[in-house]
C-alpha cells in the first residue's frame, strides 16, 4: 500500500552496526523508497507528454562520414533520439570539463543505450576539433556531431543569444516521417534551491549520483577536471589512485553541489 511502512522484515543488519544506526538507516530506507516512487511518477508524467513541436528544419550536421541530417540520425526501428549538447564552442580553447565528465560516461553506456534508442553528442566546434578531443579522451562508441553550420544549438537551448554554449539534453521522436521535440532538460532554467545548482542532467551523470551515496557527499569546492595529473590521461583514466590511509578526524561536507 502506498505510504505504508515499507522497511524490510526481518530487518537488514550489517556486521557491527548499532541500534541507533539501524533505526536511522530504516528511516532513510523509507525515504529512499518514497524517492523511488516519486522518480517513477515523474517518469510516467514525462512519458505521457503530448506531441511536442515539429522541428523547424531538418538540420544538417557533420560527422565522421560527412554531412548528415537530423532525420538520418534515426536508425530503422528506433523512433527516439537523445542529443546531448556538449559545451565546446569554436572559440573555446578546451571543452567544458563537466560536460566532458558526462560524455565520458555516455561513451561507456552508448552500446547499451543504442539497443533501445538513438544517441548523439553535438558541439558547435568544427568537426576536426571534436574528433581530435574524442581521440584524446578515448571516446569510441558515440556518434559525434558538429553543429557549426546550423542553428540547432540556438534553437534547442544549447546556446545563448550571445553565443555561449550550454549543456542541454534534448529528446526527439520521429512519427509518420515527422521529427518532433519530445523533452528537454528545462530544469536548467528553473530556480535552484540554496546550496544546489540546477541538476538538470544529473539523471545521466553517474559522478554525482555515486558521490551522493557517500558521507562526503558532493562537496562544496570540487568539480571534475579534464585531467588529474600523471597517469590520468588517454588510456589511463580507469587506473585507480594509489591507496593511502585516511587521516583521522578529517572534515566531511554534506553540502549539495
Amino acid at each position: 500500500m502506498p505510504g505504508a511502512a515499507t522497511t524490510l522484515e526481518p530487518r537488514t543488519a550489517f556486521p557491527g552496526e548499532s541500534d541507533a544506526y539501524r533505526a536511522a538507516r530504516d528511516r532513510l530506507l523509507d525515504a529512499e523508497i518514497e524517492l523511488r516512487r516519486s522518480i517513477e511518477r515523474v517518469a510516467a508524467m514525462r512519458r505521457g507528454l503530448p506531441p511536442g513541436g515539429a522541428v523547424p528544419e531538418d538540420y544538417v550536421f557533420e560527422d565522421a562520414g560527412g554531412e548528415v541530417r537530423l532525420s538520418d540520425l534515426f536508425e530503422p526501428g528506433k523512433d527516439t533520439l537523445a542529443i546531448y549538447s556538449f559545451m565546446y564552442g569554436p572559440k573555446a580553447e578546451r571543452p567544458c570539463p563537466a560536460c566532458t565528465s558526462i560524455v565520458d560516461a555516455l561513451d561507456g553506456s552508448a552500446v547499451h543505450v543504442r539497443q533501445r534508442i538513438n544517441l548523439a553528442v553535438v558541439a558547435k566546434s568544427p568537426l576536426e576539433r571534436i574528433l581530435a578531443f574524442a581521440e584524446e579522451r578515448g571516446w569510441r562508441r558515440l556518434r559525434l556531431l558538429s553543429s557549426a553550420g546550423n542553428s540547432y544549438n540556438r534553437d534547442y537551448f544549447g546556446e545563448t543569444s550571445e553565443g555561449a554554449q550550454m549543456p542541454m539534453l534534448n529528446v526527439f521522436v520521429k512519427q509518420d516521417g515527422i521529427v518532433r521535440h519530445f523533452w528537454g532538460s528545462e530544469l536548467m532554467h528553473a530556480p535552484a534551491d540554496p546550496g544546489q545548482n540546477e541538476r538538470h542532467v544529473d539523471s545521466i551523470w553517474p559522478l554525482w549520483n555515486l558521490l551522493d551515496l557517500t558521507p562526503e557527499g558532493r562537496g562544496e569546492d570540487w568539480q571534475p577536471s579534464l585531467s588529474y595529473g600523471a597517469g590520468y590521461g588517454r588510456g589511463a583514466s580507469s587506473a585507480p589512485p594509489k591507496q593511502r590511509s585516511r587521516p583521522t578526524g578529517s572534515s566531511r561536507s554534506s553540502a549539495s553541489r
